[in-house]
């Protein structure tokens, strides 16, 4: 039989069985936890409670925010493997092109190119079914809009197109994080999208 660990009073109490549950006065909106999950949910999160409470699955805004230094990891990440990439296609040129100046001028044009690919790149993986880059997937986190939903393509590109907003000047748009309660940058904020992480440790 399942069991059920509630949050009552903040703190939580149980473990109950589901019958259980119909006599402590649970909402909506109250925390509850069954074995082998990684964090707590809303009750109207629980197929079971739903049918058994009458409640309505509500969309409820993330609660977990990714904080600055998982973020900044995720985008350490990401230019790694595009500086790997960078890195084979100089190779390829320095192999196939004789001219030392041509070798030289290749090699500066496809570094300017790298921060155009990472836009591109980051633009179309958080518009995607992941919404994350492989950074953001390595630290378990993804983007979304206000209320935890998957962000349309141009939504995705203005907001990568907005850190050029945040990086201007002296990464203040980035710091700012730091005082927003949901932890947004500037770009988050000017195209209203948070990054969460999926639990709260």
């Amino acid at each position: 039989m399942q069991e059920y660990t509630v949050v009552i009073n903040g703190k939580p109490e149980g473990p109950y069985s589901l019958d259980q549950l119909t006599d402590l006065k649970i909402k909506a909106g109250t925390f509850i936890r069954t074995p082998g999950m990684d964090d707590y949910k809303e009750a109207h999160e629980f197929v079971e409670l739903r049918k058994l409470l009458g409640f309505r699955y509500q969309q409820t805004a993330p609660q977990y925010f990714a904080s600055f230094d998982q973020r900044l990891m995720a985008s350490v990440i990401d230019y790694f493997f595009l500086m790997i990439g960078y890195v084979i296609l100089v190779l390829f040129a320095y192999i196939f092109i004789d001219d030392k100046m041509f070798k030289i001028g290749t090699a500066l044009v496809l570094l300017a190119l790298v921060p155009i690919a990472k836009l591109i790149y980051s633009s179309i993986a958080e518009a995607s079914l992941k919404q994350a880059t492989i950074g953001k997937r390595l630290m378990d986190i993804t983007v979304t809009d206000m209320m935890g939903n998957r962000i349309e393509m141009s939504t995705s590109f203005a907001r990568n197109f907005a850190k050029i907003l945040s990086v201007l000047p002296f990464f203040i748009g980035y710091l700012y994080c730091f005082l927003n309660k949901k932890q947004q940058c500037l770009h988050d904020v000017i195209v209203e999208t948070l990054v969460v992480k999926q639990r709260l440790v």
